[in-house]
């Protein structure tokens, strides 16, 4: 063979080796699969998208699922270095709270928990527990409700006024639209007996002030409260932060906070502190209208400012709801709005003009219709607006129609059917009671409706609304046929409201709210199946784990 011809084969057969390497490498690499930074298999996925699909598995990159499928199909295609299996487990999209008062809540962590006491006495006890370790400064407490007492009668400020002669005390109810001051606090707010507001009652006896506070006159006394450090604003919001997470909640409608905590917020957000996605309403006040129609709506992955919220008036549980006709247990007392009606058409028009979101509180009859007929002056009928009443807590027969006529959305929170059902229909009448908590007639208006807990005044737990929402019962099971079982969800309609719905509710059904390619891998794993027919379960089921944008930030133990 001459030297010519050896080379041409040797040259040959290098290029069949330098191929077959190459077709191996590429092989190699093929099976390898396509880089992920997440998987999580043997699972049952309720995606809760529009046919309410189940999968096995999904695959996230960069904080964003970016395929689902069995997990044949997941497994084939993708390889990740954090693999979960979860066991067979069910999966949701991550739970939103579509009203709650996350800042509140956090405050309330820092305070005396009078949530749960059974008496007047075990309020004092509680605060004088309390009050041992905080000897000096303002006392604090909140939760009490004097419908769970033998002794239905609203308190007085006698006791507080002997255990803390010096120390100025304010302890809110449970709805946070009524409190006990002391007489200290209300020197220190300038309150006298003869003193007059608008949409709020100082309460009186025999010329006397009684230290019992209503709706607009509670903010006469906690304004004088010192405002929180920096240092004790970041507690307060991590730690409110930590229980959301260990509760399913991945985003949270803060329900009227002020202008500075937005950019507070930030910084934590910007720090990675903060990881809760958060919606923001700002709450009824001049400035805070000056800063955001300045700055325009503020929108990121983790935050959301484009609504105001209003007060239209207060609750049932202290007689601040305004109603129609008078409550049927006290009948010289009809509630009140918080301002006049004036002033709830010159914001609505100022919002819709500004083109923002109007979410107020309506609690009763009188001032859902209030509210209901000024939106749709306003809005004018069909609209994406959005515009959301927050509880629709008691709706006349005749006015839910206003919902579906301008699009206006009904935001309720079902704990407080389970929470106010043993004295409802005695502040309502029979009659009346029907068209309260009315969830399933809402829901007809518009075909969706979101839900949330509105706590501290509930319990943060997702869990009791989806029960609340479809049983109907409260955690003892009460009542066996369920409370006016004509207004309760499906389970399919109560776990949209607490994820899709909520985030439409939001503006954000396009980002979160289900699991679909494309949207934030929040999601959560819990340890029992809430769409199983065992309800039994429900109330005691556990979230295993919290993932927010792929990230695990809560684990049980």
């Amino acid at each position: 063979m001459t030297q010519a011809v050896q080379a041409f084969y040797t040259f040959n057969n290098m290029n069949k080796l330098n191929a077959t390497l190459l077709l191996c490498s590429m092989l190699l690499f093929s099976c390898m699969g396509k880089k992920a930074d997440l998987i999580v298999y043997n699972a049952k996925v309720y995606t809760v998208n529009d046919k309410f699909d189940t999968v096995e598995a999904f695959a996230v990159k960069d904080g964003k699922i970016i395929e689902l499928g069995t997990n044949a199909d997941i497994e084939k295609v993708y390889d990740a270095p954090e693999r979960i299996d979860a066991g067979g487990k069910a999966v949701y999209p991550g739970f939103i709270d579509a009203h709650a008062h996350f800042y509140g809540y956090g405050e309330s962590l820092q305070t005396a928990n009078l949530t749960g006491t059974k008496s007047w006495a075990e309020v004092c006890a509680k605060l004088s527990a309390f009050a041992k370790d905080h000897p000096e400064g303002w006392l604090i407490g909140r939760g009490w409700d004097q419908n769970d007492w033998p002794t239905k009668a609203f308190p007085d400020k006698a006791d507080l006024d002997k255990l803390f002669p010096n120390q100025p005390v304010l302890i809110t109810r449970i709805d946070g639209h009524a409190a006990i001051a002391n007489q200290t606090a209300l020197d220190a707010a300038g309150i006298k007996a003869s003193y007059k507001l608008t949409g709020g009652d100082i309460v009186t006896k025999n010329g006397k002030l009684t230290g019992l506070l209503i709706d607009n006159a509670v903010d006469l006394v906690s304004s004088k409260i010192p405002a929180a450090t920096a240092e004790q604003q970041e507690k307060i919001l991590l730690d409110a932060q930590r229980n959301c997470f260990a509760a399913g909640l991945t985003t949270i409608d803060d329900c009227g906070v002020d202008a500075p905590l937005v950019e507070f917020i930030e910084g934590l957000q910007a720090s990675n502190k903060l990881k809760m996605r958060l919606y923001l309403m700002l709450s009824d006040k001049k400035e805070n209208y000056d800063y955001l129609f300045k700055r325009g709506a503020v929108k990121t992955d983790r935050l959301n400012v484009r609504s105001f919220k209003v007060y239209a008036d207060g609750a049932l549980g202290s007689r601040g709801a305004c109603l129609l006709h008078p409550y049927s247990d006290m009948p010289d007392k009809k509630g009140f709005l918080l301002s006049n009606p004036e002033h709830f058409e010159e914001v609505a028009k100022k919002i819709a003009r500004n083109k923002f979101q109007m979410c107020t509180h309506a609690i009763g009859d009188s001032a859902n219709r209030t509210i209901l007929k000024i939106y749709n002056k306003v809005l004018g009928g069909t609209n994406d607006a959005r515009w959301r009443i927050e509880h629709a807590q008691v709706v006349a027969p005749e006015d839910f129609a206003l919902f579906g006529k301008a699009k206006v959305v009904p935001s309720v929170q079902p704990t407080h059917a389970t929470s106010d059902m043993y004295w409802a229909a005695e502040r309502l009448g029979n009659e009346r009671v029907k068209g309260a908590y009315a969830y399933k007639q809402l829901l007809k208006q518009n075909g969706w409706l979101p839900l949330g807990t509105d706590f501290p005044v509930e319990q943060i737990n997702p869990l009791f609304t989806f029960y609340a929402a479809t049983a109907r019962k409260d955690a003892a099971n009460y009542p066996a046929g369920g409370f006016q079982m004509e207004n309760a969800l499906t389970k399919e309609e109560a776990l949209r409201g607490m994820t899709i719905w909520a985030a439409k509710a939001n503006f954000e059904e396009r980002e979160k709210g289900s699991l679909e390619e494309g949207k934030f891998a929040d999601f959560i794993i819990l340890d029992h199946d809430i769409m199983s027919n065992d309800d039994a379960k429900i109330l005691n089921t556990q979230v295993l784990k919290t993932y927010i944008n792929g990230e695990k930030v809560y684990e049980k133990k």
